[in-house]
């Protein structure tokens, strides 16, 4: 008969976030969770970095981004997009777009 080792409980670790450089506690029951979900690596940003990272204000526009004019390759209007639109593809307005992507 084969002999069964018990499982370790995860143990709190130390960790560095990348960010900031502090340092923050990765609990085990944080650990279990990570494990749970199927997740293969710790966290590398601390707490407070990861929430400024998922605030609203750090996903807003910077107001930076270059527009390109284009004509909707399906419906023939006028709009912008936020890449410089290359011949060999086709181009669509907001409206087309979503029609083409709920295909």
């Amino acid at each position: 008969m084969e002999e069964r080792t018990p499982l370790m409980a995860p143990q709190d670790k130390t960790l560095v976030c990348r960010d900031c450089g502090a340092e923050f506690i990765f609990t085990a029951g944080e650990q279990e969770f990570f494990q749970q979900k199927g997740f293969l690596h710790p966290p590398s940003r601390c707490p407070e970095c990861r929430g400024k990272r998922r605030s609203p204000e750090s996903r807003a526009p910077t107001g930076d981004r270059q527009m390109f004019p284009v004509i909707c390759s399906e419906c023939g209007r006028e709009t912008t997009v936020p890449f410089e639109p290359r011949t060999d593809k086709p181009v669509y307005c907001q409206d087309c777009f979503a029609k083409h992507r709920r295909r």
